[in-house]
Parts: C-alpha cells; sequence; structure tokens
C-alpha cells in the first residue's frame, strides 16, 4: 500500500554491512552518534565538488578511521596530500582523537546511486531539460552493464506552477528482493523556482550466499531462471496440448474420436464440408477420408475405401513371410517322396501272392 523504506536499510545485516562500526555502552552512545554526524557533514560541506559517494567509519578507543569513496580522489587529497591533511586536522579538533583517513577512487561513476543523481542535479541546476538529463544518466547506467535503473524527479519540473514528478526506468529493480544488489541515493536540485528532489535506484545485480553454486549456464539471475522455468512448464505442459498441426494427427490417436472428428473436416480441405464426407456418393467422400492418417475409428460411413487399402498391404506383408517359408519344405521333401516310390511297387507282390493263393 505504498510504504517506502530504504533499500540499503532494509539489506543491512543481509548483504550489506554498516557505515558506522563502532560499540559502546548506553551512556557514551548518544556522543558516539553526535559525532558521527558532525564528521560526516563536515566532510560533505567541504568536498560536496569531490563527487562524495560515501563516508564509512570505524572506532576505537583513541582511533577513528574513515573511508571517503569519491569519484575525484585528485580533489580530496591536493597536491602532496595537503587538503587530506587539513581535513585530518579538522577532524581530530572535532572529535579530540587520533583520525586515520583513507581514500577511495570508484571506477564506475555511471553505477553509483548517489554519483548519478548529483550529475543530474547539476544539470537541472544549470537549467538543462530534465528529461534529457534523466535519460542520458539511464542510458549511460544500462551500457555501463546495470541490470535495472529508476530514476525520478519530483518538484516544479520545467519551471511550471505545479509541482509533479516525472519517473524513468529500464531493467529490473526488484526492490522486495533482499538478495539483489541495489543502491539507493538522493539529491536536491537548488533552482530559482524551488528545489527539485532527485532519487536514483540501481541494480548491480545478485549477492548469494557462501557456498552457492550457480547454474552450469552460467546465469547469475534467479529471477530470469525462474521466468524461464515457468514458459518452458507452460510450452511443455498446457501449450503443447493447445497447438493444433496437421502432422499432429498420428500422434493424438489416443486422444479419443472427438478431436479427430473436429480435426478431420478441417483436414478435408473443405472445412463444413462434413456433409460431403457423409455422402459417400461425392467425390470428397473418400478424398476427406483419406487425408487424415489417423482418423480410421471416426469415419465409419464413408470410410469404405481406406478398408480394402488397410487390408491389402496387411496381406501383401504376409506374403513375403510366408513364401519362403513353403518353399524351404518344399525343397526338402522332394527326397523322401522319390524314396516312398520304389516302396509302392514293394507292396503290390504280397498282393499278388495273396491272390494266387
Amino acid at each position: 500500500m505504498g510504504q517506502k523504506i530504504h533499500p540499503g536499510g532494509m539489506r543491512v545485516g543481509v548483504i550489506h554491512d554498516w557505515k558506522s562500526n563502532w560499540y559502546t555502552g548506553k551512556k557514551e552512545f548518544p556522543e558516539y552518534l553526535l559525532e558521527d554526524v558532525k564528521i560526516r557533514e563536515h566532510i560533505y560541506g567541504k568536498l560536496s565538488h569531490a563527487g562524495l559517494s560515501d563516508i564509512l567509519i570505524r572506532k576505537d578507543k583513541q582511533r577513528i578511521t574513515v573511508d571517503i569513496y569519491t569519484a575525484r580522489p585528485g580533489i580530496v587529497i591536493g597536491k602532496s596530500g595537503v587538503e587530506v591533511d587539513a581535513l585530518r586536522r579538522e577532524l581530530h579538533a572535532i572529535t579530540q582523537k587520533n583520525v586515520h583517513i583513507n581514500i577511495n577512487e570508484i571506477k564506475r561513476p555511471e553505477l553509483d546511486a548517489k554519483l548519478v543523481a548529483q550529475s543530474i542535479a547539476e544539470q537541472l541546476s544549470n537549467r538543462v531539460a530534465f528529461r534529457r538529463a534523466m535519460k542520458r544518466a539511464l542510458a549511460s547506467a544500462i551500457r555501463s552493464g546495470a541490470a535495472g535503473v529508476k530514476i525520478s524527479c519530483s518538484g516544479r519540473l520545467g519551471g511550471g506552477e505545479m509541482s509533479r514528478r516525472e519517473t524513468y526506468n529500464e531493467g529490473r529493480v526488484p526492490l522486495h528482493t533482499i538478495r539483489a544488489d541495489i543502491d539507493y541515493g538522493f539529491v536536491e536540485a537548488r533552482t530559482t523556482y524551488g528545489r527539485i528532489g532527485v532519487k536514483v535506484w540501481i541494480n548491480k545485480g545478485e549477492i548469494m550466499p557462501e557456498g552457492f553454486e550457480g547454474v552450469s549456464t552460467g546465469d547469475q539471475r534467479l529471477g530470469d531462471q525462474d521466468a524461464r522455468r515457468r514458459r518452458g512448464g507452460a510450452t511443455e505442459g498446457l501449450g503443447a496440448s493447445r497447438e493444433g498441426g496437421r502432422g499432429r494427427g498420428p500422434d493424438r490417436e489416443g486422444l479419443g474420436p472427438v478431436r479427430q472428428r473436429r480435426r478431420g473436416p478441417g483436414g478435408s480441405g473443405g472445412g463444413r464440408g462434413s456433409g460431403g464426407g457423409r455422402g459417400s456418393g461425392r467425390g470428397r467422400g473418400p478424398g476427406a477420408g483419406a487425408r487424415p492418417a489417423g482418423g480410421r475409428p471416426p469415419r465409419d460411413r464413408g470410410a469404405d475405401t481406406p478398408k480394402p487399402e488397410e487390408t491389402t498391404p496387411q496381406t501383401a506383408a504376409e506374403t513375403p513371410v510366408t513364401e519362403p517359408q513353403v518353399e524351404k519344405p518344399v525343397v526338402e521333401e522332394t527326397p523322401p517322396a522319390a524314396e516312398a516310390a520304389p516302396e509302392a511297387p514293394k507292396q503290390t507282390t504280397p498282393e499278388q501272392t495273396e491272390g494266387e493263393s
């Protein structure tokens, strides 16, 4: 029902880590939390033009380690590290602790939601058309390899009297899929006619648990696999039974006579020629009965022609099998017939002797 939540905060502890790592008791907790807020506000205020993406803080009892992720490390470092040293001294004055700063470069700023939102906000403040800025950022992120991008701008777009919201998206941005690595960024563009909010969601793929073995095909997105599995089940199960092809009649002999009767008139070429199939005197009757190969059982009236055709191939198939069996015993029985011939005169001699007696 429209309940919104920060995509990064929803995935903390599952695929994302906390941006501040420290542990204290209840009494010291407010001080540590306020210290983190002051550090981030000071860094963002001083290096707002350096393309900062994220700031991670780790604390010990007497030491604070700050990791700064930026697309322009040269601006943050300065000549021979002058800017970093100045920032370290300022943070030491705020926290009264030893501060260690690490600067990390972002090699693909097109895939960082905070940097993309910053670039769109800068273009809007410079009076660039908001649609052009949004579409350009969308295309560059997809070209860099993002699985999905969603950009939303709200406010007095184009200097209109009424504020409105414009959204462009491309690809998949599954906000409720916890394993999906979705980067979120929000920046406000300050224009002469008011502030315009810019929100950016970038899907960087899916982070699977340890020990998970991917599919042999190399697909890393389980959403695509599920969709592919659904499509395969549909075509192999229900879709296959709904396909109607002319040559599928023999494969469906066991489906019953009802379907074959429906298919018979269509295959006869006359369509509505069921009457022609019933009238045995017409020329279409035998043609309609001879076309469907598997239509033997339903057509009993007009199927006079296929019955002799069915019997003839069976007799033709039986005769070549019986002929060699008959010829072989004939050849073998000829010698005993010759032997029986001389035995006949032997039987005549005793008859003559009986007559004489």
